[in-house]
């Protein structure tokens, strides 16, 4: 398979959006995956990433200028057991819920569609990775408007059992800027991972766009042993 560079897939495309990136390190070893937003509003630009437990949730930078926090507030990253859960909004609250009674990824998205910010009507792009026992897998997910009809959600999930080495996914919300946003088309794009988590983070920070990028959260997990290693930056500080 012809991997993709994320470093061209970033630098040529001023606004992807928000994206999640999961695969597995070149020697193996770990679990990978990332996490970004990006912002055109004062509102959207207005905001950081800040740890909490064993994931991460969005915070106002700057409180006082927060307008709306309904669809940027949110945790994106929380972590249910052996399982590592990885969204653009609200819906990875839904999806561990559900999962924590016994319900199944799949079965708590169907219960969520896009977001209603028409006309944009950004997709739910949603990633779940499973690591137990020196095992590991895990499936994406988007959800999006019918071709910008709201009246039709197309729910689409991709599973990856034993991923191959060296080769991830990356899902993003938008195919790129617009008015309207289009949104991403197709399957989740291949692309290759590297073995340093210090690179890899700064290969997606210093190729997403400058006025565009916000935060970007990486984190590296062993598969053996199921420790973890994670890196966030911000660009508000």
């Amino acid at each position: 398979m012809n991997l993709l560079s994320l470093e061209k897939e970033l630098k040529e495309n001023t606004y992807p959006g928000r994206g999640i990136v999961i695969g597995r390190s070149p020697d193996g070893k770990y679990a990978v995956t990332a996490y970004f937003i990006m912002g055109r509003s004062e509102n959207s630009r207005n905001r950081i990433f800040v740890e909490e437990g064993e994931g991460i949730r969005t915070e106002a930078f700057d409180p006082s200028k927060l307008s709306d926090p309904s669809l940027i507030i949110y945790a994106p990253v929380r972590v249910l057991g052996n399982k590592m859960i990885v969204t653009n909004g609200d819906q990875t609250d839904t999806i561990y819920e559900m999962m924590d009674k016994q319900q199944t990824f799949e079965q708590a998205l169907r219960t969520r569609e896009f977001e209603p910010d028409g006309p944009n009507y950004t997709p739910r792009i949603s990633g779940i990775l499973h690591v137990e026992r020196g095992n590991f897998n895990y499936a994406m997910s988007i959800l999006k408007s019918d071709h910008g009809n709201p009246d039709s959600c197309n729910r689409f999930t991709f599973a990856y059992s034993d991923p191959i080495a060296g080769e991830g996914r990356f899902i993003h919300t938008y195919q790129c800027d617009g008015e309207p946003l289009p949104s991403f088309e197709g399957e989740p794009k291949p692309v290759a991972v590297l073995d340093d988590m210090d690179a890899f983070t700064d290969l997606l920070w210093q190729n997403l766009n400058e006025s565009n990028k916000v935060s970007l959260f990486v984190r590296y997990i062993d598969i053996a042993s199921g420790e973890y290693r994670t890196k966030i930056i911000n660009k508000n500080k």
